[in-house]
């Protein structure tokens, strides 16, 4: 990376609801805070997912520990122990009150507003103002240095935001905003909330699926975010289906040009009882090897299948990586399992 050019600082996780964004949000944190790191992972829906990932309480509204990072594996510095995440839930109303006082300089009559539930109100009725609130919390955490007694500053700060279909409106009601205000301190924190989205220490990384509308979402989406001249760098692919039969064999099963008699004799040769002993190895039902050979055909088509989305997402010109399926709920060992495929890529850099 060239000396003038800020590091990535802010990392947005978005993707279509239920390919699994916040999993990869949570192992993309665990895979920056390496060793002597410090990485902040916020959540701004309100699901609790992060917390329930790492099988923890609820996120705070304040910035608490949450775990450690990747420690060094053999040979890369024994004896270094991972960096530190920390999580906050990004809450719009705690967010407004800390808006007011600190840009504003209202904070005594912030007590007030709240009397009258006008802190609640405004956050409710006017969903833009929730998204420049939240973005606004976001883009203090990546300041190198923080006011507030105590503040932490992060190495890194990872964003679960919300999903593809609205992540692009996310994002720019601070420039919205700009618009409106035209001059003043609310003007100028959006124009640099907008400076920090839209600069080069932000990337953009949209999680999916190697399904018809999923990647078709994807692909809309990085548009939206391109037309807004907002940084995309990277397409997860989560749950990828591993390639088990080489292309040679696969072909020849999908055109049914494979004998359940040769599977059969070939199972019983692979299965057969070592040279001296004595027997033979029973040779296996035709019946399970019709079973064998359908489920094959079906895999083969389903990959052929997923190889088309693929090529779609390779034409985003936009570095992939891609997260094997994993069977039954992701737990906090399977999260470090992906945090370690994201360190080896090019997302984590």
């Amino acid at each position: 990376m060239p000396a003038d050019q800020p590091s990535t600082r802010l990392h947005v996780v978005t993707g279509k609801g239920g390919a699994g964004k916040s999993t990869v949000a949570a192992a993309l944190a665990l895979a920056l805070a390496g060793p002597g790191k410090r990485v902040l992972l916020c959540e701004v829906e309100g699901r609790q997912g992060i917390s329930r990932l790492f099988a923890g309480a609820p996120l705070g509204v304040t910035e608490a520990a949450l775990t450690h990072g990747l420690t060094p594996g053999p040979g890369a510095g024994l004896g270094q122990p991972g960096g530190e995440v920390f999580a906050l839930h990004i809450d719009p109303e705690a967010a407004l009150r800390e808006y007011l006082a600190t840009y504003l300089h209202v904070g005594p009559a912030v007590r007030a507003l709240e009397a009258f539930g006008m802190v609640e109100f405004a956050t409710s009725i006017a969903p833009g103002l929730r998204d420049v609130l939240l973005t606004g919390k976001v883009y203090e955490a990546t300041k190198p240095t923080r006011r507030g007694k105590g503040a932490l500053t992060y190495d890194a700060v990872v964003l679960d935001a919300p999903p593809t279909g609205r992540v692009t409106r996310f994002l720019t009601a601070n420039a919205e905003l700009a618009g409106l205000a035209r001059m003043g301190p609310i003007k100028n924190q959006a124009d640099s909330v907008m400076a920090t989205l839209r600069g080069p220490q932000t990337a953009i990384h949209l999680v999916t699926l190697l399904e018809d509308m999923v990647v078709q979402e994807t692909v809309d989406a990085v548009s939206e975010l391109r037309s807004a001249e907002l940084p995309v760098r990277s397409v997860v692919i989560n749950r990828a289906r591993p390639q088990l039969l080489e292309d040679e064999l696969a072909n020849s099963v999908a055109a049914g040009a494979v004998r359940p008699q040769d599977v059969a004799t070939t199972l019983s040769r692979a299965f057969s009882i070592s040279p001296g002993s004595r027997g033979s190895a029973r040779p296996p039902d035709l019946g399970f090897v019709d079973t064998l050979l359908r489920w094959g055909t079906q895999h083969t088509e389903r990959r052929r299948l997923e190889n088309v989305e693929r090529d779609r997402l390779y034409a985003l010109g936009l570095d992939l990586t891609e997260l094997p399926a994993h069977p039954g709920p992701v737990d906090p060992t399977t999260l470090r399992d992906f945090a370690r495929d994201l360190s080896q890529s090019r997302i984590a850099r």
